[in-house]
């Protein structure tokens, strides 16, 4: 069995493989896209098991690599710190230190949610996030025009939604196939 380690970055990922002595076969850094991904992934001895830490970009990252490796693990950020806690740090280090965590079980890892679910919330996120802006900005404008002493009507339809009220929360939100690359 080979164990990689991977410290994902914006822009690139640095990686370590190690077989199962602990020797260092290579390590280095790819860009973090997909292409770059799957073009390292075919230079990589097989079987393999990969380990990365959590981070913002870990998602997509472990779900392409999920039908390249035997096993795909993220780590807990805060507790793979304490393991592997050194005074000397950089991206090939951390790489290296996951790699080790991997090959010798001491990894402590995190649970991936599924990307169905990873999709849904990312969806319901980002709505939520338009619908708080469009209140704020309907408020503004509407203590703007009461500032200069315009009159002003709702219109019927933010009547209407402000009626329903709590009803419209139960609905189910299409999402499937909406974060397809």
């Amino acid at each position: 069995m080979y164990y990689i380690g991977l410290d994902v970055h914006k822009k690139t990922i640095s990686y370590c493989v190690k077989n199962a002595a602990g020797q260092v076969l290579s390590e280095g850094k790819i860009g973090s896209t997909r292409r770059e991904l799957d073009a390292w992934v075919r230079t990589l001895p097989e079987p393999r098991m990969m380990a990365m830490e959590a981070t913002i970009f870990t998602g997509w990252i472990y779900d392409h690599l999920l039908s390249h490796a035997e096993k795909v693990k993220v780590a807990h950020p805060l507790m793979l710190r304490a393991i592997a806690a050194a005074k000397r740090k950089n991206d090939k280090i951390d790489a290296s230190k996951i790699a080790d965590c991997l090959r010798c079980d001491f990894l402590p890892e995190s649970y991936m949610i599924p990307t169905e679910m990873r999709d849904r919330r990312r969806f319901l996120r980002y709505r939520n996030l338009v619908l708080r802006q469009s209140v704020q900005m309907k408020n503004r404008i509407s203590g703007m025009l009461m500032e200069t002493g315009v009159s002003y009507r709702l219109a019927a339809s933010d009547v209407k939604r402000r009626n329903q009220g709590a009803r419209n929360q139960t609905k189910k939100l299409p999402v499937s196939g909406l974060f397809e690359c």
